[in-house]
């Protein structure tokens, strides 16, 4: 070195170190560098940790001098190198070197005294690097132990670095030698470590992992004594000892390798033990921090609450911003959709999609975790579709599957499953749907997949089961033998290579395909399979595993076809008692449970079982539960209409009890089926003062929570954004519970040990109290009437002249008439109509005249309410009429002239409004009217004004009159108004929505006044409404027993009783009607009576009569009076 240099020191600023990767691809606790002159090691810096990035900041210096010794004649060389620890305490050994270079004395100072970094030769392919800075100084000012005394070479420490060395060698050129040699060394060194040794923890470690090593690559097969060497090592490091924290680590690695080897389930629970200690441990932003997280992220799916909690603390550690969030989400996910799997709670399926979502959301286009999010989304919301028929979720759940199978193409490494999980969403929506092309592109893409999987493939079985249940949807609607064939022979080759424990699903669809060729060929070995089957799934399943509900449903097809070849009473009871099964097993969805209560009550009536009253009441039971896991209103109706068939089955339940002569139960079964919407909606109104009077305490309770329910439904029903709208559906369903839980704790008082129950025939006959109420029942297998009196028993009017079939022709011919009639001169005769009104005369009403007069002795003018079923809803009963003259010249009485009728969508209407009587206040009387609602709403009504008018005029003026007209007959306005006043005349168009009734509305001059605006407004006070609107009280075609309209809303929302219509109103003729009910109404008046909503139904009946010269027949025949 020239002497330009002598007695010149050189300060040298290590920064930091990149792209630090370990040869061995060992975990380090810590990266450190040496610098060596000559073969003397001078100085070392820090032990810092591996940050995420693989990257070590130092920022260490040492001052170097260039005479090292005075003997040197020649400068020794200088060396720079970077070692992995592996131990953050006492190091034994240097460790494993990651790179080392040789410096010159000049070639560090020609930076000058810049940053610069050097490059160390490559490490699995990438470069480290260190960044430092060399400057001249004429001081020694060393403050970081330069010059410090090399550490004692012995033969513990070069055992160590030759075992670390050979073990590099033997992870990068995979020759058994090198790791034999390091096992070796690292024995050595145990050898020398006995148990009180300091260093023997180390010493175990480093032997066990050389052992995993070995292990891990097939090259050793004492995986037990491995795992016992790193048990060792963490007895020895304590709670809080520096390197525990590793040990942890390498123990729960050996566990979970050894856990994939030989599947024993205590490694793997062991692990996830170790890992809840270890993560709090892992700082974040370390490189150990994301490998731990990685791990956590690869352990088998546990749905216990252990491995559920593991879960969260991973998703903790992994806040918003963190690269690792999307997986730790979809990781959490599966885990609570496994717990799902198992009990059956859909607040798990709802969580999971929430967690699912966020997922999606942290993975815009181009991210490489889109596509698998996208699927696990897309998985679960077809499970929720299967759970609960929910139609947006499998759109949206074949949108994201196809979004994700775009992204994989021919060659991608999950096509196969992409392409598997799209056919089934297809699937899924085709069985609910029908649409052809849906089963036929399903069948394709399972096919594709089946491709892809070849002999040997590890999916290769769920494809097969998975082509096979494809050709079965497509065989059960087309009826295609080579499908069913071909399934069968799927199915079969599938179970080959699945194990019993995780085949359940295959065997039950095997199952299901045998039964449906026995029923083809009748061969006796196919349904004798198909029952050892379910029997052996049975047999393994716990008793609330959700599958046992498969077992039972397909148990129950065997024994049911077998007992229609054979005949055999034995295989109809066991049928029936596999019925019963199925549709209580409590952890299966209830939509699976409805059907297949529904196909209970077919079969029992089919065949005359003694268990079909049993098996409606099952169906009113889950229907019930189901529709109240919906959050809103609208999706109660999309729960209600879901499944085939059952829109008859309350009428259908009471023509069965009539039949087994048990009408109470007729009674009773009728309400429980009907008008269940609004049956759900008035638990959340139903008054307490009874229970204040007994227990304030619970009373206060259940009303607070009845508020928040109610309020959570409302808000759900405006929700548009999904995620949104699935975190409101699960707070609903907590709720929900705990109104449930105050409901329970209510009941334990004797006195109200049936409240909200469903009402009993005492109950229910509360709703006779002034007057016979008479339900009318359209079943197919019987259409009668039973009359409910003021007290005994029923009453049964047989209506053998009458069938369903006769029902619905006569509705359609009324509907037609209707509308001829429309068209007609007011002077003309509406001989239709008058044909059938004698019809519903002769054939509906005389028979329960009769009984009225000659049974129950009822005189004439008194008062009944009619209460409709089915096809009876569309028929206006009221207008029954002989339309025939007497030999004496005088008409022979039609139905209005005998009693005055009113309508009561159900019992409990009815006796809700009678229970709401008992709080009455001042009257006050508002009429709204909307003559002119603006372009697109409909004609303007040319005389509401003066309709408003005339009814300011004969409202007495004690009413506290308003009115509302014109700009300021806004929807706002309208609904301040209903919630102010008792007493509302509503003149302005109606207008019904066939397909959703709750957009039913009236025409305000801005926004519509629909009925769900309505229905949320709780008016206890209010009393009377006239609705002089079309059609305000006729339902819709698809739920006609739920009797949602208008009229029916405002009656739920507080107007006991209403005046509503049944078609279009003529607004030039229909203030005749007007004018005369209200003069009728408040007649008495004028000699100090008081203003009474009960003589609503007098006061229509009288005005209908009054105006028959004035007012065409159809025109009197659309007001009906609900209420009391």
């Amino acid at each position: 070195m020239p002497s330009s240099s002598e007695n010149r020191y050189l300060k040298l600023e290590v920064i930091n170190g990149k792209n630090l990767r370990v040869p061995s691809d060992s975990i380090p606790a810590g990266i450190y560098v040496s610098i060596y002159i000559g073969w003397r090691r001078t100085w070392q810096s820090a032990i810092k940790v591996l940050s995420s990035d693989r990257s070590v900041v130092w920022g260490d210096s040492v001052t170097l001098s260039s005479y090292a010794s005075p003997a040197y004649v020649v400068l020794p060389t200088l060396s720079v190198e970077i070692r992995a620890s592996y131990e953050a305490d006492r190091m034994l050994g240097g460790g494993e070197v990651i790179g080392k270079l040789q410096m010159s004395w000049d070639g560090l100072l020609d930076h000058g005294d810049k940053l610069y970094s050097l490059s160390f030769p490559p490490v699995q392919g990438v470069r480290p690097s260190l960044t430092l800075k060399a400057t001249v100084v004429h001081t020694c000012d060393n403050k970081n132990g330069t010059l410090s005394d090399y550490l004692v070479d012995s033969k513990i420490t070069q055992d160590t670095d030759a075992g670390h060395a050979e073990l590099a060698k033997y992870v990068t050129r995979k020759r058994v030698s090198h790791l034999n040699c390091a096992i070796q060394h690292f024995q050595s060194v145990l050898d020398q470590c006995p148990v009180s040794h300091p260093d023997r923890a180390t010493a175990l470690t480093n032997l066990a992992w050389a052992h995993l090593k070995g292990c891990s690559r097939n090259d050793l097969q004492d995986i037990d004594v491995t795992t016992s060497l790193f048990r060792d090592a963490l007895a020895l490091r304590p709670q809080r000892h520096p390197d525990r924290l590793l040990s942890l680590y390498k123990l729960t690695q050996a566990l979970t390798w050894r856990y994939g080897e030989k599947g024993t389930a205590a490694d793997i629970r062991e692990a996830a033990q170790l890992y809840h200690e270890l993560l709090p441990l892992c700082l974040e932003g370390t490189y150990l921090h994301n490998i731990v997280i990685d791990e956590c992220n690869e352990l088998p799916t546990d749905a216990s609450d252990e491995g559920l909690h593991l879960r969260r603390v991973v998703l903790e550690l992994c806040p918003p911003g963190h690269q690792l969030r999307p997986r730790a989400l979809d990781e959490l996910a599966q885990a609570v959709e496994a717990r799902f799997e198992q009990h059956g709670s859909i607040d798990d399926l709802d969580t999971s999609i929430q967690l699912c979502r966020e997922a999606v959301s942290l993975c815009p286009e181009g991210h490489s975790d889109r596509d698998s999010s996208l699927n696990n989304l897309a998985l679960l919301l077809v499970s929720r579709f299967d759970h609960q028929n929910k139609p947006n979720d499998i759109n949206e759940a074949i949108s994201l599957h196809e979004e994700a199978l775009r992204m994989c193409p021919l060659g991608h490494k999950i096509r196969d499953s992409l392409l598997d999980n799209l056919g089934s969403a297809l699937i899924s929506r085709f069985k609910k749907c029908g649409d052809i092309d849906d089963i036929t592109r399903a069948v394709g893409l399972h096919r594709e997949a089946l491709t892809l999987c070849l002999p040997g493939h590890p999916s290769r079985d769920t494809m097969l089961n998975n082509l096979a249940v494809a050709l079965m949807a497509r065989y059960y609607k087309m009826d295609i033998i080579e499908d069913l064939n071909e399934a069968i022979d799927r199915y079969h080759e599938s179970l080959q290579l699945k194990r019993l424990d995780h085949g359940h699903a295959n065997l039950f669809n095997l199952s299901s395909a045998l039964l449906s060729r026995f029923k083809q060929t009748q061969k006796n070995e196919d349904v004798e399979e198909a029952m050892i089957i379910c029997r052996e799934a049975l047999a393994s399943l716990s008793s609330l595993h959700p599958s046992r509900y498969f077992s039972y449903l397909w148990l129950q097809e065997a024994y049911l076809s077998r007992y229609q070849i054979l005949h055999d009473p034995a295989d109809l009871s066991l049928a029936i008692e596999n019925f019963r099964l199925a549709s209580g097993h409590p952890t299966q969805g209830f939509p699976e449970r409805i059907e297949e209560a529904i196909d209970w009550a077919r079969q029992a009536e089919v065949y005359q079982h003694e268990s079909a009253l049993e098996a409606y009441q099952m169906c009113f039971e889950l229907f019930d539960s189901h529709v109240m896991t919906r959050s809103s209103i609208v999706s109660r109706r999309e729960a209600a209409t879901a499944f085939r068939g059952a829109r008859s089955l309350p009428v259908d339940a009471a023509s069965c009890a009539i039949r087994r002569d048990n009408l109470r139960q007729a009674v009773e079964l009728m309400e429980q089926g009907r008008g269940q919407q609004w049956s759900l909606a008035s638990r959340l109104r139903t008054p307490v003062e009874d229970l204040e009077a007994a227990n304030a305490t619970l009373a206060h309770n259940y009303l607070e929570l009845s508020k928040l329910v109610s309020n959570a439904a409302q808000s759900a029903a405006t929700i548009t954004d999904r995620a949104a709208a699935d975190r409101a559906a699960t707070d609903y369903r907590r709720l929900t519970r705990q109104w449930e839980v105050a409901i329970a704790e209510i009941r334990n008082i004797r006195a109200f040990s049936r409240f909200l129950l469903p009402p009993s025939y005492e109950d229910l006959q509360a709703a006779a109290r002034h007057g016979p109420v008479i339900i009318l029942i359209a079943s197919q297998y019987s259409c009668s009437a039973i009359i409910v009196p003021t007290s005994g028993d029923p009453h049964h009017i047989p209506l053998p002249s009458v069938s369903l079939v006769h029902l619905i022709n006569l509705k359609d011919r009324f509907a037609r008439a209707i509308r001829q009639a429309s068209r007609m001169n007011p002077k003309e005769s509406r001989s239709d109509l008058i044909v059938l009104s004698r019809i519903i005369w002769d054939e509906i009403m005389l028979p329960i005249v009769n009984v009225l007069e000659h049974v129950l002795k009822l005189k004439r003018r008194s008062r009944i309410w009619l209460c409709p079923t089915a096809a009876f809803t569309s028929i206006p009963l009221h207008a029954a009429n002989p339309f025939q003259t007497k030999a004496d010249r005088s008409k022979e009485p039609c139905l209005e002239d005998l009693y005055i009728c009113s309508y009561t969508p159900t019992l409990s209407a009815l006796v809700r409004s009678r229970q709401l009587m008992k709080k009455r206040v001042p009257p006050s009387f508002v009429a709204i009217g909307q003559g002119q609602p603006g372009t697109g709403k409909g004609k303007a009504l040319l005389t509401v004004d003066s309709e408003l008018e005339l009814v300011h005029k004969l409202v007495p003026a004690t009413a506290n009159r308003t009115a509302i007209s014109g700009d300021a007959a806004t929807r706002a306005n309208a609904l301040d108004a209903l919630q102010q006043n008792t007493w509302v005349h509503l003149a302005c168009h109606g207008k019904q929505d066939r397909t959703q009734p709750y957009n039913s509305h009236f025409v305000m001059r801005d926004e519509h006044l629909t009925l769900l605006d309505i229905m949320e407004r709780d008016i206890p006070h209010a009393e009377f409404a006239f609705l002089s609107a079309c059609h305000t009280a006729v339902g819709d075609e698809e739920t006609p027993d739920e009797v949602i309209h208008l009229a029916a809303g405002l009656q739920f929302s507080g107007f006991k009783s209403v005046i509503g219509t049944l078609w279009e109103v003529d607004d030039g003729v229909a203030k005749h009607v007007v004018e005369a009910f209200y003069r009728y109404m408040f007649r008495d008046l004028e000699d100090g009576g008081v203003m009474d909503c009960t003589k609503a139904a007098w006061a229509l009946n009288c005005a209908t009569h009054s105006v028959k010269t004035k007012v065409p027949l159809e025109q009197r025949m659309v007001f009906i009076h609900i209420g009391v």
